[in-house]
């Protein structure tokens, strides 16, 4: 790649939220639902000491991609660490469920989901997880009608119940920045030690959560470079296709069968990940 095509490129992971959002949307069709100004705050982190946000950290916005009517949902990563508590979960999960019924009336409106998440929002426990329960169930529903994309771009990346909402979506895009787990590195290295999995090794990190990997095992499907134009133009050719029923959530059977045979005693390193995904049939469903 030579210099002037960096220069170039618009980085995607650099942007705010609202900015990713809008970078995605055909131009002039950015909508705001549900804004800054409509006063939708938690009601919950002022009394514990934490200055809400007007949006709560998520973005809901209405336009077009490629023509196709879409609603794009952002996390700001950069509010609370991108975690979801009632307001924002309850606004990412209202929009899904509306999507859903736009189709039920003859609207194709598709979703797209830019993940920038550690979860459930520790201050709003009880509430964020019902809400992230709520947001499962909307990606389940509205894939039926229409594609529901996640991309994970960074710097955040994708953990905790919303690591399962990008599981369900119909195609999941990553970045080399990005990076897709259950628990995230600190939380894994507080409760099974250093030794385990060191935190502050980068590479180590992206070696086993990152876009590369999560591609190579089939936990993603578009791997693509950080740069604006390039992550439009992969989600543009997504939100055109038409729904399937090939969704990996309807693959269970075909990855417990993998992992059975994953011997746990030793700590594996990124090659046997890989080679222990790439087993089995891609085709099981439940």
């Amino acid at each position: 790649m030579t210099q002037g095509t960096l220069l170039s490129r618009e980085s995607f992971v650099e942007l705010g939220a609202r900015a990713r959002a809008q970078a995605l949307l055909d131009p002039g069709s950015f909508r705001e639902l549900a804004g800054p100004f409509d006063g939708l705050v938690s009601p919950w982190l002022e009394r514990q000491g934490v200055v809400p946000q007007g949006d709560d950290g998520v973005i809901v916005v209405k336009g077009t991609i490629g023509g196709h009517p879409t609603v794009v949902l952002a996390i700001e990563g950069a509010f609370q660490g991108g975690s979801l508590g009632e307001v924002g979960g309850a606004k990412l999960a209202g929009a899904l469920e509306l999507a859903a019924e736009d189709n039920r009336q003859g609207i194709g409106t598709r979703a797209v989901i830019l993940f920038e998440t550690g979860g459930v929002r520790l201050q709003e426990a009880n509430l964020g997880l019902a809400a992230i329960a709520e947001i499962h169930a909307a990606i389940v529903d509205l894939r039926r009608y229409q594609p529901v994309i996640g991309v994970i771009a960074g710097t955040v990346g994708c953990f905790g119940g919303m690591s399962i909402a990008a599981g369900l979506c119909s195609k999941l895009v990553m970045t080399r920045e990005g990076r897709l787990g259950l628990n995230g590195p600190a939380v894994i290295e507080q409760e099974a030690g250093i030794a385990e999995y060191d935190s502050r090794d980068r590479p180590f990190i992206w070696s086993f959560t990152g876009g590369e990997q999560r591609l190579a095992t089939g936990l993603a499907d578009v791997h693509v470079d950080d740069d604006s134009a390039a992550i439009r133009a992969a989600i543009a050719a997504l939100v055109a296709e038409a729904p399937s029923e090939d969704a990996r959530s309807r693959r269970q059977d075909d990855y417990l069968r993998r992992l059975a045979d994953y011997e746990p005693s030793s700590q594996p390193e990124p090659k046997t990940v890989r080679k222990l995904y790439a087993q089995g049939t891609q085709g099981g469903k439940s």
